[in-house]
């Protein structure tokens, strides 16, 4: 089976991706995971919510980071939990704009459902910056690990 990859947007994209950086200090404004099988799982104001999407990878606009500890039955299961529900533009807000946890449960953005795909708690409260920090820094130490397993 092949690899799961967290897929974090750098491109310049619409105005609203421009805020989204500009307030979390990032370059990332949009996330998505990618499954073996080509598909694109997340939550998109474009597509009106929750929804699977093939998209050509263009890495001028994307960065991709691997996560082998990915659990794809938890994606999976994730997924088919949400899929259909709208896009939570108020949840957006109130989550990553003010201290507040609105969760609005027949809604999802999109760095909320890759967290809980990949099973973090309070996914509500990750932005793409966030959620990119948190899985590069999970790869690092994998990566590491491994790395001083082989050389031990």
């Amino acid at each position: 089976m092949g690899l799961i990859y967290l897929a974090l947007y750098k491109a310049r994209g619409t105005l609203f991706n421009r805020l989204i950086r500009l307030w979390t200090r990032s370059p990332y404004s949009h996330c998505e995971l990618v499954m073996p099988d080509g598909r694109w799982l997340s939550a998109s104001g474009r597509d009106g919510g929750v929804r699977a999407k093939r998209i050509e990878l263009d890495l001028a606009h994307w960065d991709l980071i691997p996560l082998p500890w990915a659990d794809a039955q938890l994606i999976e299961q994730v997924f088919a939990e949400h899929e259909g529900k709208g896009y939570d533009w108020l949840g957006l807000l109130g989550s990553q704009l003010v201290p507040l946890t609105i969760d609005n449960p027949r809604r999802m953005f999109c760095s909320e459902f890759c967290a809980a795909a990949l099973g973090f708690p309070l996914a509500q409260r990750y932005s793409p910056a966030l959620l990119g920090e948190v899985v590069h820094r999970i790869h690092s130490i994998t990566n590491a690990g491994q790395w001083n397993e082989a050389h031990a």
